[in-house]
């Protein structure tokens, strides 16, 4: 495997069995591992030394998604539920984005489910793309919440965009996760982050506005500079940059693993030490205290770092 390379990507939750479940029976995720941690080298990893987790790993497609449950916050303050004002513009701001060949049968049950408040909708309702977009022209998304109030994208390629994997025939109702979006507030900033330091390369970009945009985000008035960052195979970043409305929140100084807004990228890279001596110069910090030895708590890998990118999204890097 070619390196870097996105294993997973995650969140914390309330009750990861239940969730697990519903992204079961939603999306068609299955159960890949299971796997607790008391006072182990995965809770001082993330920032919560002591703390007691659990870890479900879940399969779709080619791409996992983790869910972490902090079951003993130990003497860590509790975690806090997604703040319930949050919207796509703010810099805590993350989401997946699920790759559907028909859109509309996957959002279907869905929309009952919105209607009834057991999920809440970010999106009016599904939207195309126009056309004077190059970049996105004939893409139809819509984002809702999970029922932990994480943000999800349903997305649908025309047959000219996206990679050719998601082209290729299949009989299952979502076929996997393109990339991980996330809010920034400085392209450039987040360009020596992930290009220089991480070694991701740059997918393309471009500047999304106008009506449907509006409706897509929930916002009004929507400019978003989009850039995609890509390791050479697999699910990719993408940095989402809102030049309009202004006034997206910063994550809160405390902000930690516990809380539900909590998100989590996992790299597997070569250089961790290399890593760990640059971030403060590419604009990140260190979570964990330096690389930490992982034991057998995370098989295959043997060390990790804990890393917040510029704008304090979580990535925890892996090597072998």
């Amino acid at each position: 495997m070619d390196l870097p390379h996105i294993h997973s990507v995650g969140f914390s939750c309330r009750d990861a069995e239940a969730l697990a479940d519903w992204y079961g029976s939603a999306f068609g995720f299955h159960l890949r591992e299971r796997r607790d941690h008391d006072a182990d080298a995965i809770c001082a990893l993330v920032g919560l030394p002591g703390a007691r987790l659990r870890r479900l790993n879940l399969q779709l497609g080619a791409e996992q998604l983790e869910l972490t449950q902090v079951v003993d916050p130990g003497l860590h303050r509790p975690g806090r539920p997604v703040p319930a004002d949050s919207r796509s513009n703010d810099l805590w701001f993350q989401h997946i984005c699920l790759v559907v060949p028909d859109l509309q049968r996957v959002a279907a049950p869905i929309e009952p489910q919105i209607h009834s408040g057991a999920l809440s909708a970010i999106s009016t309702d599904p939207q195309r793309l126009p056309d004077w977009n190059t970049a996105a022209a004939g893409i139809v998304a819509f984002k809702f919440h999970d029922p932990d109030g994480h943000p999800l994208e349903l997305l649908q390629f025309p047959a000219d965009k996206g990679d050719v994997r998601w082209h290729q025939l299949s009989g299952a109702a979502v076929l996997g996760i393109d990339h991980s979006a996330i809010g920034i507030s400085d392209p450039e900033r987040s360009r020596r982050f992930y290009g220089e330091l991480l070694g991701l390369s740059h997918g393309g970009g471009g500047t999304n506005s106008g009506p449907e945009q509006d409706r897509l985000d929930g916002l009004q008035g929507t400019t978003v500079q989009i850039d995609a960052w890509r390791p050479p195979q697999g699910m990719g970043i993408e940095s989402l940059a809102y030049r309009h409305p202004g006034g997206g929140r910063v994550q809160p100084p405390d902000y930690g693993a516990q809380d539900l807004s909590h998100w989590q990228l996992r790299l597997e890279v070569r250089d961790l030490e290399g890593i760990a001596a640059h971030v403060a110069a590419c604009g990140g910090r260190l979570i964990s205290p330096g690389v930490i030895a992982l034991g057998d708590s995370l098989p295959p890998w043997r060390r990790g770092l804990q890393l917040a990118d510029p704008d304090g999204h979580r990535l925890q890097l892996v090597s072998r």
